[in-house]
């Protein structure tokens, strides 16, 4: 049983790849770029309107089953062709001409372009190309004849258009189609083309000529132009270098000069500092004057100026205080006097003694007050005369001591009338003429100024030449100090105190 089934599986395997076999020897497939004509039993046209006419099958693109011996199957093809034309033509005017042109053509298609194809070149599809030639040459030979030189050449696209159109028809019963129409060349054999295009030429040469022309005399016109730039250039360059020459001459001898110049500046500055180093030095010598000698000088009279003063003012107060005790003492006593002679005169008057006792104590009275009172002042005016004398004193001991400083506080009080005194001799001047600007003012009024400075140094050289220290002394009112020189110094008193 199982046999029986392997045998019925193998043979339907058989079956089926001899079916299969059979298949792909009937089977016909139509490449993309041919149509493949069926004829014989069973073949019908592919279309309602060419199937009664058409006694065969057009396939393209598919596959189709074919029987042998029974059906044809052959091949057309629908590839691109070319066919080139080189006629000889009679233009309008009468000259020869021999055009040069190609057609791409082609199979139609639509079916009715192959079967038309297919009737005419199955069998004979080489003779296409010769055809075309002969068809074109005919409708070409025909138009060109009804054109001129300068149509053709000027119009080459009408021209093609023409013969396109006039073997459209034709080309339709043949079932070919015109993918392409290009006139190449058109050859003159008499020369009318090149003699049509002399003119041109000429006009084209003259041109290129002027404009070589131009060319040539603006090349010179330019190279006249480099040419005076370039001499411009080189004598700026020239100018430049001598400048520069110059420039170098100019330092070197600069160079040159330096050394010179350089000792000569170095000792100019060594005496500028020499100069500051000496002004400085004198500087601190007046700054060392100052402080070691006018300073401690000024400071030593201040000092025995303020003492002298002091001493002064102190005996003054001394003095005044004393003279008030004994005003005051007189006062008390007198009115004491008066008081006890009051009460004598009312106590005798009380006791009822005579009005003319009463008039002699209060007479007496009176004279002891008014003693009192002469007594008082008398001691105020001695005391007063005292302090004087005290004073003086004390004047004539600073003088002693610092006759400098005495004299300079004599001179200080009476400074502004020396000053007035000095000024006053400009007074009655008109006109004056000041030599050195400001600096000879300033030296005039300073001269002015120093008459007192002048007074002081002969003050000072008189009391050196007497070389002998003063001696104060007092008469006997207390007025008059003298020195043994003879000096009166009875006018170099101190201020009085108010």
């Amino acid at each position: 049983m199982n046999q029986t089934v392997l045998v019925a599986i193998i043979g339907g395997i058989v079956g089926l790849l001899l079916l299969f076999l059979l298949l792909r020897l009937l089977w016909r497939v139509a490449e993309p770029n041919e149509a493949m004509i069926i004829s014989g039993f069973g073949a019908k046209g592919n279309t309602a309107d060419t199937a009664d006419s058409l006694g065969f099958k057009i396939v393209t693109g598919k596959g189709t089953l074919v029987l042998p011996g029974f059906q044809v199957a052959r091949r057309l093809s629908l590839d691109t062709h070319a066919a080139n034309l080189q006629i000889h033509c009679v233009t309008k005017q009468g000259l020869p001409v021999t055009v040069r042109a190609v057609v791409i053509y082609k199979v139609g298609d639509d079916f009715v372009s192959i079967a038309n194809a297919a009737r005419r070149f199955l069998d004979q599809q080489n003779t296409m190309n010769l055809t075309i030639h002969e068809l074109f040459s005919g409708h070409l030979r025909s138009i060109v004849g009804g054109l001129t030189i300068e149509e053709m050449i000027h119009n080459r696209d009408a021209l093609t258009g023409e013969v396109r159109q006039s073997s459209a028809i034709e080309m339709s019963k043949l079932g070919l189609v015109v993918d392409s129409l290009q006139i190449q060349e058109i050859e003159d054999e008499s020369g009318y083309i090149l003699n049509l295009g002399k003119p041109y030429a000429a006009a084209v040469a003259a041109s290129a000529r002027i404009a070589e022309a131009q060319r040539d005399q603006e090349a010179a016109e330019a190279e006249q132009i480099a040419a005076a730039l370039k001499a411009a250039a080189l004598r700026d360059s020239k100018i430049k270098q001598a400048s520069y020459q110059a420039e170098i001459d100019q330092a070197a001898a600069k160079a040159q000069q330096s050394g010179p110049l350089a000792q000569a500046s170095a000792r100019q500055e060594v005496v500028v500092q020499e100069t500051r180093a000496a002004q400085l030095e004198a500087d601190l010598a007046e700054q060392r004057l100052q402080s070691q000698v006018r300073k401690p000088a000024d400071a030593k009279a201040y000092e025995t100026r303020t003492h002298a003063d002091a001493e002064r003012d102190a005996q003054i107060a001394r003095a005044q205080a004393e003279a008030k005790e004994t005003e005051l003492r007189a006062t008390a006593d007198a009115t004491r006097v008066k008081t006890a002679a009051i009460a004598d005169a009312e106590a005798t008057k009380a006791r009822g003694e005579a009005s003319a006792a009463a008039t002699r104590a209060t007479g007496e009275a009176e004279a002891a007050s008014a003693k009192a009172r002469g007594l008082a002042e008398a001691e105020a005016a001695r005391a007063k005369g005292l302090a004087e004398a005290e004073s003086i004193k004390a004047r004539a001991n600073a003088l002693a001591e610092n006759q400098e400083a005495v004299i300079a506080q004599q001179l200080a009080e009476k400074w502004p009338e020396i000053v007035s005194a000095g000024a006053s001799a400009l007074g009655n001047v008109d006109h004056m003429v000041v030599l050195n600007g400001a600096d000879g003012l300033s030296d005039l009024l300073a001269k002015a100024m120093t008459l007192g400075g002048t007074g002081l140094g002969l003050a000072r050289t008189l009391m050196q030449s007497m070389g002998t220290t003063p001696a104060a002394g007092n008469t006997p009112d207390g007025n008059t100090v003298k020195n043994e020189g003879g000096l009166d110094l009875s006018s170099f008193q101190g201020p009085a105190k108010s």
